[in-house]
């Protein structure tokens, strides 16, 4: 049975409510696609992704579905999880003004607009998981989970507190993060990290799931 050993560890009844939640993952790249295969095996059968890019080769170290070069992230991943909801979209500040996020119960922000983050972090923060700085670094041991007002060592997070002071925004969210140094000045990735921002995201959006009401 596809979900045996997966109510064997949560029970029935929360698996019914991990069945039951609509969430939401905005780009589905080196962090996204790897929350979303980790939620769709988890027995998430109400998954939405947005996403606007197509697969170029230098997607193939990090994200799955990247050997379809050329192809829609959008259009590959709904081959890859047939089950999902999918929105084809360029995510800007228009849109996320627009978008009805009241369906779902969790945001997953994999997005790569810093603008876009903050925005989406404004609306929808009580929902939110955002992923910070995967990229640059290779010691997943290192990856934590915390406040974006607790995160550290990171600079596109200090860059999204200092923002959201400025708007007078003071709301918690979670972030998953690392406060390891930038091995490198270009945006230099590994699966191991990437990938892991996933798997932690999917586990942070786990337990939210189960200590709901």
């Amino acid at each position: 049975m596809r979900f045996e050993r997966c109510k064997m560890l949560f029970g029935e009844e929360n698996f019914k409510k991990i069945q039951a939640s609509k969430i939401l993952i905005l780009g589905v790249g080196g962090v996204g696609s790897y929350a979303l295969d980790c939620l769709y095996r988890s027995g998430v059968s109400h998954i939405t992704i947005v996403d606007y890019d197509i697969y170029d080769e230098s997607n193939r170290n990090r994200q799955i579905g990247s050997d379809a070069v050329g192809e829609s992230k959008i259009e590959t991943l709904s081959k890859l999880y047939p089950e999902i909801h999918t929105i084809h979209q360029q995510m800007n500040m228009a849109w996320v003004e627009h978008f009805d996020f009241a369906p779902y119960d969790i945001i997953i922000d994999a997005a790569d607009t810093t603008k876009v983050k903050i925005e989406v972090a404004k609306k929808c923060y009580k929902k939110l998981i955002m992923s910070v700085g995967s990229a640059k670094r290779y010691e997943t041991n290192k990856i934590e989970v915390s406040s974006i007002w607790k995160t550290h060592g990171d600079a596109l997070a200090r860059k999204i507190r200092n923002e959201l002071k400025k708007a007078k925004f003071d709301r918690n969210f979670t972030v998953v993060f690392s406060p390891e140094e930038d091995k490198c000045k270009e945006k230099g990735s590994f699966v191991g990290v990437t990938g892991a921002f996933g798997l932690t995201i999917c586990s942070e959006a786990i337990k939210k799931i189960l200590s709901s009401k």
